[in-house]
């Protein structure tokens, strides 16, 4: 009898159900705020964040850009914009669609002729039988091809035609309204430090980092260059420190992988980043990040107080029970009610934090 009571106090029931329980309590709870969270790894992951790393465009900003300026060079402003949307014809980035969008007019393919994408640069291609060039001031200075540099906030597009600079294009962007609320929060929940990657010129992307409240930007990056900046800050961190990217392009998916924490934005994001990603933001609302991170860490919390509360229970039942000291119901407690109350605590971790 003694054996068959020592037998049902160290059934481990509580830890094989409470503990999974919590975390999928946890992850339903991020669920509700409209964060998809992939598994209890990242979940758990998610409650150890150090540093947050920021893509800009479409992740702090709207990516609603719009063309506020031109500055023709020799060319009327009519024609610089021509050839602007001409060159971004067959692009989808929002950058693009917005030169399109001010040019308003009918593209006619048959004046477009061969065409590049030069990835991190702009677009080679060519119109009316000439080479054109639109893209970004290292584009400019690959083919050297001299340019009046446009010192304004904002994204700008420099056209080069027959290697003569042709004028340049100011495209604006605006922060997202939750960008700031989110810094906040994020400061408020403890996590160190926050930076933002972008390959927008310095002077842009700092004054972005500036207003939101940053503690670093690195700026003119191309695609690949996000990648060595993420080793570059994961390299200070040890294992209870995580780093985490928030990013939405495709070019991000490579940065995604890379970091602890890959956090993608689920409704204006790319496919690739939403694959590459541990935990999708679905409303692209970056505020919810501090909201997560709190319901992972609620989670944890419950998690420990289940094993500490289970395995304390049955190790002083069970040096009771071995003594002879413990009857059949002592051990039923042991076993099938700290279960229950294990399971009863794990529900807490179902409740929503906002």
């Amino acid at each position: 009898q003694r054996a068959c009571i020592f037998l049902v106090i160290s059934c481990p029931c509580a830890l094989v159900i409470s503990v999974p329980l919590s975390f999928f309590g946890g992850i339903g709870a991020a669920s509700r705020n409209g964060v998809l969270v992939k598994g209890s790894n990242f979940l758990e992951a998610l409650a150890e964040i150090d540093t947050i790393v920021f893509d800009k465009t479409g992740t702090l900003t709207k990516g609603e850009f719009k063309v506020t300026k031109l500055y023709p060079s020799g060319i009327s402003e009519e024609e610089l914009l021509e050839l602007a949307a001409l060159a971004e014809n067959y692009s989808n980035h929002p950058i693009a669609a917005s030169i399109k969008d001010a040019y308003a007019n009918e593209i006619d393919i048959n004046r477009l002729g061969e065409t590049e994408e030069i990835s991190g640069h702009g677009v080679k291609t060519v119109i009316d039988g000439k080479a054109v060039l639109a893209g970004n001031g290292k584009l400019m200075e690959q083919a050297g091809i001299p340019y009046q540099e446009c010192k304004e906030a904002g994204t700008v597009i420099y056209v080069a035609r027959e290697g003569v600079f042709a004028g340049s294009v100011l495209i604006s962007d605006t922060i997202k309204e939750e960008s700031f609320e989110a810094i906040r929060r994020l400061k408020a929940v403890g996590v160190r430090k926050t930076v933002m990657l972008t390959g927008d010129r310095k002077e842009v992307g700092e004054a972005v980092a500036k207003e939101i409240g940053l503690d670093g930007v690195y700026t003119e990056l191309l695609p690949g260059d996000k990648v060595d900046k993420v080793e570059m800050l994961l390299e200070p961190l040890d294992e209870k420190r995580k780093l985490a990217f928030v990013g939405d392009g495709i070019n991000d998916a490579p940065v995604l992988t890379r970091a602890d924490i890959g956090i993608a934005m689920g409704s204006m994001g790319s496919d690739a980043a939403i694959e590459a990603a541990d935990v999708v933001l679905m409303d692209d609302n970056p505020a919810k990040i501090a909201t997560v991170v709190k319901i992972a860490r609620k989670t944890l919390k419950i998690v420990k107080q289940n094993i500490v509360f289970a395995l304390a229970v049955k190790a002083l039942v069970l040096i009771l029970g071995a003594a002879g000291m413990a009857n059949m119901w002592e051990a039923v407690f042991a076993d099938v009610g700290v279960s229950v109350i294990a399971i009863l605590n794990a529900m807490r971790a179902l409740k929503t934090e906002d």
